[in-house]
């Protein structure tokens, strides 16, 4: 059943960090089932792996709520974001499931790419038989510059997006 509030995208802390996990096991069980292996990196993080990341000083996170209920969830990894020279990690974009397909993803990606300035660019990595995410990011102005195989075999696209204005 689709979230009946209606979304905030906010920023996370890492008080958030349990929640947050959460919201990433549930997303990411969907893609261990599509590959045949739980030994995707997103599926072994912990609690204190996710808010030290959070803690970071070149982590930017967001978080989605539904009312008092993270749905989703986004991590933006660089240090020189916002100045026209950076590159930045879109990481663990995740949306729990019975709120994918209504804007929740999408929201995250615009949050994200508002920490963005002309001449920085995104990149992320997502499973080459994931098809509505690699929808999502297609149309979203992510483009595939490469593949490489993660640790758990899984065959991996990466995909780069230029800030709007480059």
């Amino acid at each position: 059943m689709p979230p009946t509030a209606p979304c905030v995208v906010a920023p996370l802390a890492a008080g958030d960090a349990g929640e947050a996990l959460t919201v990433q096991y549930a997303a990411y069980l969907a893609e261990a089932r599509r590959y045949g292996t739980t030994e995707i990196p997103p599926l072994r993080e912990t609690v204190a792996e996710l808010a030290a990341d959070l803690e970071r000083p070149d982590v930017r996170a967001f978080g989605a709520w539904a009312g008092a209920r993270l749905i989703g969830s986004v991590r933006l990894r660089g240090d020189r974001v916002g100045t026209g020279t950076g590159c930045a990690e879109l990481a663990r974009y995740s949306v729990a499931p019975d709120a994918q397909g209504h804007g929740v993803g999408r929201a995250l990606l615009e949050r994200a790419h508002a920490e963005l300035a002309a001449g920085d660019v995104t990149w992320l990595v997502t499973g080459a038989r994931s098809e509505e995410n690699l929808r999502l990011y297609r149309r979203a102005g992510y483009e595939e510059t490469g593949r490489l195989v993660d640790s758990a075999g899984v065959e991996l696209l990466r995909l780069e997006r230029p800030a709007p204005g480059s």
